[in-house]
């Protein structure tokens, strides 16, 4: 037929046997697979990238057939998780009136004064998200207050952050990025925790784990990583296999009897997870 994908997987197998496709195709086509080599060929350019200059690499390299940005990380810092802040133009009116009343019902509540539960109830109306929604992770209020208000846009501002952040500093898909390992570990941990407080796996999270376990030895974060994996949301038997079970069994036959006996516990947690969303569904069901 004239479909794209179809025409993108003739022109595959014209070019590896063209006796078996007679037909015409177009000659410019968008590419619709990647090169399985991709990551390989990239880790092998790094090695002899480094043996040939006898010397460290300038920049790390992704393990992928795409060029990413800089890290620009100097040495001493560290993967920051931001502090609550509110748009600074309202905190420096905020500052110039000094007598604002905190209680009215026409002012934002800005998140730095957020202090204890009875705060939170009584601003909730009126309490925004902070500027860098990164901060929501270590801050239990405004974990509450996202539980309360499901907003699509604060939801995608969370997404796009820690997507960004688990991409550019996942440590085995990054080459040369081992002295990194106990602050992706710490990131990693901090997540978790706030998907153990909110009932609920990230979207991001899910994504990160379905893209980088082809690549995972099973050693590296290897606890923070099953745990992320008890947290997946409920999907079609064939998307989990695919992108969930082909990859664990991989290193699951292969592993030792510890590595084994913590995937059994991971999966046991995510059956668990999904009974008891499936029971919160048909609770709130029954109620309405």
């Amino acid at each position: 037929g004239t479909q794209s994908y179809l025409q993108a997987l003739l022109s595959l197998y014209k070019l590896f046997c063209p006796e078996l496709v007679t037909i015409t195709l177009p000659g410019k086509m968008k590419a619709y697979f990647r090169n399985p080599e991709g990551p390989w060929k990239a880790a092998i350019n790094t090695v002899r990238q480094r043996n040939q200059e006898n010397s460290q690499v300038s920049r790390p390299l992704f393990l992928g057939t795409s060029q990413p940005q800089s890290r620009k990380r100097k040495w001493n810092t560290q993967i920051s998780i931001p502090a609550s802040s509110t748009n600074k133009n309202n905190l420096e009116e905020d500052r110039e009136k000094k007598r604002v009343d905190l209680y009215s019902t026409n002012e934002s509540f800005p998140v730095e004064q957020l202090q204890n539960f009875s705060q939170l109830l009584q601003n909730i109306h009126r309490l925004e998200f902070p500027s860098q929604m990164g901060s929501v992770l270590t801050n239990p209020l405004l974990l509450h207050y996202m539980n309360c208000f499901k907003d699509e846009s604060v939801d995608l501002r969370l997404y796009y952050w820690m997507d960004q952040t688990l991409q550019q500093e996942c440590t085995w898909c990054v080459a040369d990025n081992s002295q990194y390992e106990e602050e992706f570990k710490n990131f990693l941990e901090t997540v978790y925790k706030t998907e153990c407080f909110l009932q609920e796996g990230f979207s991001s999270c899910e994504e990160f784990l379905y893209k980088s376990l082809p690549l995972w030895d099973g050693f590296c974060c290897r606890s923070q990583i099953l745990r992320f994996v008890s947290w997946i949301p409920l999907r079609s038997c064939s998307e989990i296999k695919s992108h969930l079970y082909d990859p664990l069994a991989q290193l699951f036959l292969t592993s030792s009897l510890y590595f084994k006996c913590s995937v059994l516990e991971s999966l046991k947690e995510l059956l668990q997870n999904w009974l008891n969303c499936h029971v919160t569904h048909l609770d709130s069901e029954s109620d309405s």
